[in-house]
């Protein structure tokens, strides 16, 4: 690890500080683009969304999160490298998550993995943080859990919600996560949590007072078709690539690509008197 790299210690440290700046990556390319700019990249499992165009997260696999992972870790310096853990490799015992979080952190060579859920997990939490494995939590909307929530929704809009959220988070602070994502959760909960956990909280969808926010490149680039209501999209490269290709189509048809700086040229025969 680069002596400058970003450890979960740090992350944990920032609690109250300087926010923390978070942004998934499944692709070595963008990797080495964003390392320079964040503390955190998060190997989502969002992937299979965003790269596989699924509809959910829940047909990722482990294979599909240790190859992400290790691609994004071979093109950062930096930024500490947290990989999700996919649905079904985690819920069914503290031993198989042990189990599928090592084989994780062991060939992708990221730092931490994030598992989502609250009290229910905390057990789970406890276990892998005493064995060596740092864990980012996840609270509030949960999309390995879209069926049981009732789709991509705000969470924590009653009085039981909020209370029922506040002590996920308590539970997974409790238990041992370094930092715990806050997602889709009403902004004055998202603060209340910020307020109570000695841990940082990264919103997504939440208050600007948590410790640190996240947002899906793809959305924050402006390469998703369309982006949930709390994304800001900072540029419009999909606009960028469809006009690039819309150009190549051109000139392609037109015969004007490749030209001559774009093709290779037979070497001159040596001459010389017989």
């Amino acid at each position: 690890m680069p002596v400058n790299a970003v450890t979960t210690r740090d992350v944990r440290a920032r609690k109250g500080g300087t926010p923390l700046v978070c942004l998934t990556a499944y692709t070595a390319p963008v990797a080495r683009l964003l390392d320079p700019h964040v503390d955190l990249l998060l190997v989502g499992d969002s992937v299979g969304m965003v790269v596989y165009g699924l509809e959910t997260t829940l047909a990722v696999s482990l294979d599909t999160m240790v190859a992400h992972g290790a691609a994004v870790v071979r093109s950062s310096e930096r930024a500490c490298v947290v990989v999700d853990l996919p649905f079904g490799t985690y819920q069914e015992s503290p031993e198989q998550a042990f189990r599928s979080a090592a084989r994780v952190l062991a060939e992708s060579g990221c730092h931490a993995v994030k598992l989502e859920g609250g009290r229910e997990m905390a057990e789970t939490v406890a276990f892998l943080t005493a064995r060596g494995i740092p864990v980012l939590g996840h609270v509030g909307l949960q999309p390995q859990a879209v069926h049981t929530q009732g789709g991509f929704r705000a969470q924590g809009r009653s009085q039981e919600a909020a209370e029922a959220i506040m002590a996920d988070a308590r539970a997974i602070a409790d238990a041992g996560a370094f930092a715990i994502v806050v997602e889709g959760v009403v902004e004055s909960v998202a603060a209340e949590i910020t307020e109570e956990v000695a841990v940082p909280t990264i919103g997504i969808g939440a208050s600007a007072r948590c410790d640190g926010q996240i947002l899906v490149t793809d959305d924050l680039v402006g390469l998703s078709p369309s982006s949930p209501s709390f994304v800001h999209r900072y540029a419009e490269i999909g606009g960028t690539i469809d006009d690039a290709a819309a150009r190549y189509a051109r000139d392609v048809r037109e015969r004007a690509f490749p030209g001559e700086g774009n093709v290779y040229k037979a070497r001159q025969a040596a001459g010389g008197a017989g």
